[in-house]
């Protein structure tokens, strides 16, 4: 690179420039430069130098003057005074000659090539310690849109330099340990591209909440990307598996969620942007297609393995043409920095009550303090160290506030937005998107603020106990025996992704159902037999879906991919639906269809529904979901699990049912599993096993069949016991029979978590695999590995045995 230059095209430039134009300035032109041949798109533009903004800083002497008011600060001086005295002094130091010269005849050059007179630009800032690995800059200087026009650009680019010297990028500096006189500023001026006619967004590629770095995570809006970034709305949010990328032929995308986006920024009249209302046919719409989304999934994929580490983009879609274009890049600076040897947790400790408000988890952690209500910035002394945040929206101006808070709540914005991004790399909790935080908590009311409970962040009233824990996973022992997860809750599932557990032994439809989808099956499939007022409530939840079984396949498939993404390619064993009728009944429009049993717990559940004339339409829609996920997403690690199986012609007339709906076993690497739940399944164990690939044991349900007890009966508490000898000798009768079978064996329940003993005698019976509670598993694998001990002999776990057909792993594509 020249010194001498002011300007320099993105073509010319590449990531070896950081020092020259910042990593912004530098990351497009790398990609201009390296990534078209992928089919990357970036809008053309150039850069001006740090050299350029050198000469600024050298007129009339602003370097010293700049030098003398940070002195002043870390005198004592506040923070707002010392920054406003220097924006002012950049601003009235005039741009030298040379630079504005080279940036009119630049931009005149961008008009020609783009065969336009005066064309709209955007002007960024890129300082140049901007966007490495170690710290993030982004979002501090000032970024102008729709620029059009010299006299504006040249005013655009002063106050970009300006900007350098916010009270924001003031305190980060200082916060950081960066000598101010040693950042420079770039400016990047790039074509503007017609997102106020389309959408716009922000790309990671892990997921931003927990570092699983097998999906990318699309957020989007309508209109230019500015509201995204913000908080400004809650957008449409897109995940993808990268490993079903490969495959031309499988669909990737595991999750799709669709924002309020209530704004939108769009051009102005006379110059710049501004912020209108969105229609209500945009708020129901999605905002990118599938094929678009695959697009910029392959995009972001390209670009990462370029860089070779995690990545943080911006996308935009422009409305004329069509065409999607990648607008920023830089290295994603949080998670990917996260120690991957240590796992920490929170946990609530006391029962809460009813949440105040709800919304978006950012975070894993749990905070508490007096509620601290803003509707904009303040100095940092009316702000007291562990207060509560709670206010709209944030933008960089609150970010020494919000260093200062014990939890952050806002009422817009996703998990791309400005308070999520400053909240992860603060590791402050925080719930965005709560729609009214600044409505229902007021000033002084002590909250406690949870993100440990999965995919939504909770505000409780009051100060409620709570731990935090750190797993050294160095120090988990291998064993044998797998230990397995119990997951129910997809927004959860990528969190526990660093265990190192052999799979899911247990993933329940149920919950999903009750929680994702929110609505009985056959309410979907016959609507005339619901009331007015259920049927209202169901089209509002399934708004969008001119096919109402759609919704609930879209649901439920997303939420097991989810699941069985988050352990590829490990098995991942998914129940069918277990509801017993009265908790059925409970669902949106689930009265109609459910009767009114005496003793549901052995009623009308698992599989004498699937095939029955009252549920047999909605096992399809289970079903069809089932098979989307597998054939369709590539996730052939899911294992099928039939629940509460009577008998062998019940078993017949199920795998009948999924073979019509083309879930046949053993095509494309299926197998279904059986729970062992029924003292039948133990007597007549081998002749299930000519129908099932393995068998799960349902200790509750065994033990309240074994001994005749109805397992919620506070009276008959004392006599339901999982270490009966009448339940553990039908353990010990179900795994050798099983296992002569070539049948794995394995146990879902919590008695192992509270019970080492019992994890003993399941390790001596020879049980296959244990599964358990993500929050156990750490303590399960020692007790599992101190049995092993005992059993097989010290240092004969893991490496001594070989791994049962349970664990058998497919390869990541369709088989």
């Amino acid at each position: 690179m020249a010194s001498t230059r002011h300007v320099i095209p993105f073509a010319e430039l590449g990531r070896q420039d950081v020092g020259g134009v910042g990593g912004k300035n530098a990351s497009l032109g790398e990609m201009t430069a390296h990534l078209a041949g992928a089919g990357v798109r970036v809008p053309p533009g150039f850069a001006t130098t740090a050299d350029a903004y050198g000469e600024l800083l050298d007129g009339h002497g602003l370097r010293g003057r700049i030098e003398e008011r940070i002195a002043r600060l870390r005198e004592g001086a506040a923070l707002d005074e010392v920054g406003a005295a220097i924006r002012s002094m950049t601003l009235a130091e005039p741009l030298p000659p040379g630079l504005r010269a080279e940036i009119v005849s630049a931009y005149e050059q961008l008009g020609r090539d783009e065969g336009r007179e005066d064309p709209e630009v955007a002007v960024r800032s890129s300082a140049t310690a901007e966007d490495l690995p170690e710290a993030s800059f982004a979002g501090q200087q000032e970024t102008f849109l729709n620029v059009r026009g010299t006299a504006r650009l040249l005013e655009s680019v002063h106050r970009c330099y300006a900007s350098l010297y916010t009270d924001r990028a003031i305190d980060y500096r200082e916060r950081m340990g960066f000598d101010h006189l040693q950042v420079a500023l770039s400016v990047g001026i790039q074509k503007m591209v017609r997102s106020d006619l389309a959408g716009a967004g922000v790309i990671f590629t892990l997921d931003p909440e927990s570092g699983f770095p097998e999906v990318i995570v699309i957020s989007a809006a309508f209109g230019l990307g500015e509201t995204v970034v913000s908080g400004q709305v809650d957008p449409d949010e897109y995940t993808v598996f990268k490993p079903s990328l490969r495959g031309p032929e499988l669909d990737p995308l595991i999750d799709v969620r669709v924002g309020a986006k209530r704004r939108k920024a769009v051009y102005a009249e006379h110059g710049l942007t501004r912020t209108v209302e969105t229609t209500a046919e945009e708020r129901s719409q999605r905002v990118l297609t599938d094929a678009e989304v695959r697009l910029l999934a392959d995009w972001a994929l390209t670009v990462e393995r370029h860089y070779g580490c995690p990545m943080d983009l911006e996308w935009a879609k422009d409305g004329l043409t069509g065409d999607l274009w990648i607008v920023q890049a830089r290295p994603e600076t949080v998670q990917s920095r996260r120690a991957a040897s240590t796992l920490r947790r929170c946990r609530l400790t006391a029962t809460p009550g009813t949440p105040l408000v709800d919304g978006t988890a950012v975070g894993e952690a749990i905070g508490s303090g007096p509620v601290v209500l803003l509707d904009s910035p303040v100095d940092l002394d009316r702000f007291p160290s562990g207060g509560v945040l709670v206010t709209g929206i944030t933008d960089p101006d609150w970010e020494p506030i919000m260093k200062r808070a014990s939890a952050i709540v806002t009422d817009h914005g996703g998990r791309t937005s400005h308070a999520a991004i400053v909240s992860r790399e603060l590791g402050v909790p925080a719930v965005v998107g709560t729609g009214r935080a600044t409505q229902a908590l007021h000033d002084g009311q002590e909250v406690t603020v949870s993100c440990a409970e999965g995919g939504r962040g909770k505000v409780y009233d009051g100060l409620l106990a709570y731990e935090e824990t750190e797993t050294d996973l160095a120090d988990i022992p291998a064993t044998r025996t797998y230990v397995m997860l119990n997951l129910a809750d997809p927004s959860a599932a990528f969190r526990w992704w660093r265990l190192p557990a052999d799979g899911v032994g247990l993933a329940r439809l149920e919950f999903i159902v009750a929680h994702q989808v929110k609505v009985h099956p056959m309410a979907l499939l016959h609507p005339e037999r619901l009331d007015h007022a259920d049927r209202c409530a169901v089209d509002q939840l399934a708004e969008g879906y001119l096919d109402r079984t759609r919704y609930f396949t879209d649901r439920l498939a997303y939420g097991i991919a989810r699941i069985a993404a988050s352990r590829w390619p490990a098995p991942v064993v998914v129940r069918t639906s277990d509801f017993k009728t009265n908790e059925y009944a409970r669902l949106l429009g689930g009265r109609p269809f459910e009767p009114v049993e005496a003793n549901p717990m052995i009623g009308w559940r698992g599989a004498s529904r699937y095939y029955s004339d009252g549920y047999r339409e909605g096992f399809a829609l289970e079903c069809q979901a089932l098979r989307r996920v597998r054939d369709e997403m590539g996730l052939t690690n899911v294992i099928i699990m039939i629940p509460f199986c009577r008998t062998l012609e019940e078993a017949d007339r199920v795998l009948d049912v999924m073979a019509e709906e083309g879930l046949r076993r053993g095509e494309n690497g299926l197998k279904v599993y059986v729970m062992a739940e029924i003292p039948a399944n133990v007597i007549l164990a081998q002749d299930f096993a000519e129908r099932f690939d393995g068998f799960s044991i349902g200790s509750n349900d065994l033990t309240q069949l074994t001994l005749g007890v109805d397992r919620d009966s506070e009276a008959l508490a004392h006599v339901f016991d999982e270490t009966d000898p009448a339940v553990t000798r039908s353990i010990q009768t179900l795994v050798p029979r099983a296992q002569s079978a070539g049948r794995p064996v394995g146990l879902c329940g919590q008695r192992p978590s509270d019970d080492p003993a019992f994890t003993e005698f399941l390790v001596k019976a020879g049980i296959d695999s244990i599964s358990v509670a993500p929050d156990s598993f750490a303590a399960v694998k020692q007790h599992v590995a101190a049995a092993e001990a005992v059993r097989y002999g010290e240092g004969r776990t893991a490496s001594s045995g070989t791994r049962r057909p349970q664990a058998e792993q497919p390869s990541p594509s369709r088989q």
